[in-house]
């Protein structure tokens, strides 16, 4: 049983920074009062919203942070269990979301729609739609049980009856007969496979033992034309590797040549450098008779000494200089034959790697003929080809006996699944209880003096007669007549989920049901049920204060103030 504690929020919608808190197992009836807007209804908000992260009503979650104070939104719910102590913590902005048990935090490694799963299969063993159904009845944006389709009916049904866990495995068991199927899938096609590369095999098997001879000696040509082309690049490496010496003999004064370039060229730059400082003096005497520094007249047998002295130079320099061109011109020529050869050589390298490899590769080769040619010799199928043909059968054998396995499991987990099927042990279970079912709908009815005979069959469609025989159906009745209906079932489903232990628990909140859809006889009727109820803790939501106040062990009044609700003192 699930013993809830209290509640409290903070900064959730119209309430600001100071908690609010609600005990809810202090008072077996609790009336919560208040004008339209001063919150009273929040209750329903902060517990939805703490248990399942959404509120009871249909409201954003941005809509539930407090407008003014716009952060630190904190809902808090404590309840029990057996032994153990619950507590959920649930906030925005920032966003929390924290278990607590026994004071302990319960690891939150996993992501939060995990943990959300844990709180309502492990701990609560119920969900949003069944808590709407068992623990609050509201008059404005809650879906009746008599309005849900069918599916969702059922659902409801199954959590009350702690058999949801049967659908649960049904679904698991359907996910694995799909990958069966798949692995079945899987191995037939292995299967085929391996016949066919056995068929294969056995015949080249046959083939070899029909053609031995001609095998045999298809395998000698081959061997022999390898071996020629074998001794062919054989003999072709150890022509270009004596070239190759051969041409490195050509080029041993490549050094020496290297170095006469290089001094030539150093040579040829001085010359030309001379050259040009000579012919510029030179044309200054050419040009001048008065010194530029001291202004005085060049003596003309000087002038014309100086002049002579520059020209013989040049022609000096001129003369050596053609000289050197003739010798760099053969030095260059030279140069270009070292390069040549070293060219030839480079390419004799790159073609003994490749007939390198080559011979390896024959020389491979015609090894793996020779070990074939005399296995053959020796027998007509070599031991390799046998075993070779062994193995594959094993292989055969041993997928032909998984997928028998898989057939079998799948036969089994077939018949588990159909069991757990909605016509199998669930119907079974609801059988049982159906009966018992419709006896409290009914006995509740009576009770609120509704007059009318209301059964659900195995699909939880509903027959309704009055005590005339005539047929009804939800649809057709009063607002008022369908809260009565709303109310029985509200209350048999608390009574067979204390009967199974399973969504039991100690609170019960109806909202408005006094304000509208309830005449003065139903609401007599009602509180005089509420008063048989034991062990139950329940708040009811009433614009109706004056009126119920007295009828209830305990009242709470919300008020608004400054735009802030808070809990009147």
């Amino acid at each position: 049983m699930i013993n809830f504690k209290y509640v409290r929020w903070k900064n959730f919608l119209s309430t600001g920074n100071n908690f609010t808190e609600i005990p809810l197992d202090k008072n077996a009836t609790t009336l919560i009062v208040g004008e339209n807007g001063a919150g009273k209804s929040t209750i329903l908000d902060a517990l939805c919203f703490s248990l399942f992260g959404k509120p009871f009503r249909v409201i954003s979650k941005s809509q539930l942070v407090n407008s003014i104070n716009d952060r630190e939104t904190i809902v808090e719910v404590e309840f029990s269990i057996g032994t153990k102590e619950w507590k959920i913590v649930r906030g925005i902005r920032p966003n929390t979301f924290e278990i607590y048990c026994d004071n302990i935090l319960v690891n939150q490694d996993a992501n939060s729609r995990d943990y959300q799963k844990f709180l309502e299969q492990n701990v609560l063993r119920l969900n949003y739609r069944s808590f709407t159904q068992v623990v609050i009845l509201g008059s404005s944006t809650f879906v009746p049980f008599m309005q849900l389709k069918a599916s969702h009916r059922r659902e409801v049904v199954e959590e009350i009856l702690d058999i949801k866990i049967f659908s649960i495995m049904g679904m698991l068991l359907k996910q694995k007969i799909k990958d069966i199927a798949d692995e079945i899938k899987e191995l037939d096609y292995q299967f085929e496979l391996a016949v066919e590369k056995i068929a294969m095999q056995q015949n080249y098997i046959d083939d070899m033992k029909a053609n031995k001879e001609q095998i045999i000696s298809d395998k000698q040509v081959t061997h022999k034309n390898n071996k020629t082309v074998l001794d062919e690049r054989t003999e072709e490496f150890d022509f270009i590797g004596d070239e190759s010496i051969d041409l490195m003999k050509q080029v041993d004064d490549q050094d020496v040549v290297k170095n006469k370039l290089q001094k030539f060229s150093n040579l040829r730059a001085t010359l030309i450098e001379k050259h040009k400082q000579l012919t510029k003096d030179a044309e200054f005497f050419k040009n001048n008779d008065n010194c530029p520094v001291c202004l005085q007249d060049i003596e003309s047998s000087h002038k014309q000494s100086m002049l002579s002295d520059k020209e013989n130079k040049i022609k000096e320099i001129v003369d050596g200089a053609t000289k050197l061109k003739d010798e760099l011109i053969d030095v260059e020529n030279r140069l270009n034959e070292i390069n040549n050869i070293m060219t030839k050589v480079r390419d004799n390298e790159v073609r003994r790697a490749e007939l390198s490899s080559s011979i390896t590769e024959l020389e491979k080769y015609n090894k793996k003929l020779e070990d074939e040619i005399a296995s053959f010799e020796a027998g007509s199928v070599s031991e390799t080809d046998i075993d070779k043909l062994s193995n594959m059968k094993d292989e055969c054998k041993g997928i032909e006996n998984t997928r028998s396995t898989k057939k079998e499991e799948r036969t089994y987990v077939h018949a588990a699944r159909d069991m757990l099927d909605d016509a199998g042990i669930k119907t079974k279970i609801i059988k049982q209880y159906l009966p018992i079912m419709n006896q409290l709908i009914n006995k509740y009815l009576m009770s609120m003096e509704f007059y009318v005979n209301l059964n659900l069959d195995e699909n939880f469609n509903e027959t309704i007669r009055s005590r005339f025989r005539d047929a009804f159906n939800y649809a057709s009745f009063s607002e008022g007549e369908k809260m009565r209906i709303d109310l029985a079932l509200l209350f048999t489903w608390r009574a067979i989920a204390k009967m199974k232990n399973s969504t039991n628990t100690n609170l019960l909140i109806l909202d408005e049901i006094f304000d509208s859809s309830l005449d003065g006889q139903g609401t007599d009727e009602f509180l005089r049920i509420l008063n048989t109820l034991d062990n139950e803790n329940v708040f009811v939501i009433s614009h109706k204060g004056d009126q119920l106040v007295d009828k209830f062990r305990n009242s709470i009044k919300f008020e608004k103030t400054q735009n802030f609700s808070r809990i009147a003192s």
